[in-house]
């Protein structure tokens, strides 16, 4: 059952991104499909930057959580501690995001550090389960 918890995370994570660019399509200018990237640098309203923000910030997180969650779990690391650090890892990502949207720096760093701590942890798990 754990490992599944960490799955349904895995697939959260990689969903987060295109959340975080539906809030940035829905909030800015009306959204010009012929030029995606051309429309977002054209984009002045902070809510849209922030969430492009966010979404370019999720593609960036994705790649050390999954390695983490599938290193942690080809290793053998205890699929208790696996879950719980990829539970805590999408909480502090989605916070992460509402956090950008809000323009509360602090807590989006805290968020973060909080989110990354978890990917490093998963690694770290993975590194020491495989010696």
């Amino acid at each position: 059952m754990s490992m599944t918890i960490a799955y349904w995370c895995l697939l959260i994570a990689a969903l987060l991104p295109y959340l975080w660019a539906a809030v940035a399509k829905g909030t800015g200018q009306r959204y010009d499909n012929r030029d995606p990237r051309g429309w977002q640098t054209r984009q002045d309203d902070p809510r849209c930057q922030a969430a492009y923000a966010a979404h370019l910030n999720a593609f960036e997180a994705f790649a050390p959580f999954a390695a983490g969650v599938l290193g942690a779990q080809m290793a053998g690391v205890d699929t208790g501690v696996i879950a719980s650090l990829s539970v805590v890892f999408i909480v502090c990502r989605v916070l992460h995001g509402v956090f950008y949207l809000t323009r509360k720096a602090a807590l989006r760093s805290l968020a973060w550090v909080i989110g990354f701590g978890c990917a490093v942890a998963l690694l770290v798990q993975a590194a020491l389960a495989a010696v």
